[in-house]
């Protein structure tokens, strides 16, 4: 485990805490040393990270100086910086996270991105989140749709306590939040469109014990298996529920685009395509409930 020397109070200076924190986080694999210090440091002073760079000679309080020796040292045992500060940004909203949420990534946005551009804005749709997690993507949504109708699902009732909190906390209640496994309890015909960021990691990945995906809940990660069991009950069910035309789209593994076009198409979904993410992988699949006639 990485090992910080301890901050003294002869060092309580700004400028010093932010360099020795950024010098013990180098060695943590994925970190990002500068910025998580100032992260760290804002969450213990209560000081934005503009204060602490405008003013790197105050000295915070003793009382400050100990919760940030303490929230660095949680950090260098690998706990999530998000789990470590009980937020995360997306989107353009900030949202409550704990260790029975997974941690939405900025990846995720690129399903929100597809809805905003290929739904219809001008009519009150009606749109499930499914595993909705931290209600991410259905908090987006809602955000940007006032006159769509959200509904957001989760068989974790821990993350959808954290989800309806993140509603009420925004604005947003008017989420429905339903208990269930996928569309188990959803009525037929009584959507316009179905997002989800699965859990899609193949069971034996080696990335699950690495990182960040340590510390978040395992059955938000990986079904087990090859990864694609969810996708797979998600698209079946996805005739029952969609109205005819209406979309279905989810994120996946870079490596699962071939794979996740042909269980849309084996499901019936039409106008199947992949979407690639900002650095040219593939992230997203949609397809498309038949039209009547």
């Amino acid at each position: 485990m990485p090992e910080t020397a301890s901050i003294g109070a002869r060092h309580h200076r700004t400028d010093a805490l932010l360099a020795r924190a950024t010098a013990a986080l180098a060695d943590l694999p994925d970190a990002t040393p500068r910025l998580e210090a100032e992260l760290l440091l804002a969450e213990a002073t209560g000081w934005t990270r503009t204060s602490l760079l405008a003013w790197p000679e105050r000295a915070p309080p003793d009382e400050a100086v100990a919760t940030f020796e303490a929230l660095l040292a949680r950090r260098l045992t690998g706990e999530p910086i998000a789990y470590i500060r009980g937020r995360q940004e997306f989107w353009t909203l900030e949202l409550r996270v704990t260790p029975d949420t997974l941690i939405p990534r900025p990846e995720t946005e690129q399903l929100v991105e597809l809805a905003l551009d290929r739904l219809d804005a001008q009519r009150p749709l009606r749109i499930a989140d499914l595993g909705t997690g931290s209600g991410a993507i259905a908090a987006a949504l809602a955000s940007e749709r006032p006159d769509w109708s959200l509904v957001a699902t989760d068989r974790s009732a821990a993350a959808l306590a954290v989800a309806r909190d993140n509603f009420r906390t925004l604005g947003l209640e008017r989420i429905g939040c339903l208990r269930m496994d996928w569309l188990a309890a959803l009525a037929s015909g009584s959507l316009d469109a179905i997002l989800s960021n699965p859990p899609y990691v193949a069971g034996q990945d080696p990335h699950l014990d690495r990182g960040d995906p340590r510390f978040e809940p395992r059955s938000a990660l990986t079904p087990g298996g090859d990864g694609l069991d969810a996708i797979r009950t998600i698209a079946a069910e996805t005739g029952r529920c969609l109205r005819p035309g209406g979309l279905l789209a989810v994120e996946h593994g870079f490596d699962q685009g071939d794979a996740v076009r042909r269980i849309f198409a084996s499901a019936g979904l039409h106008r199947v395509e992949t979407c690639r993410d900002l650095a040219g992988l593939d992230r997203v699949t949609l397809g498309h409930l038949p039209d009547r006639g």
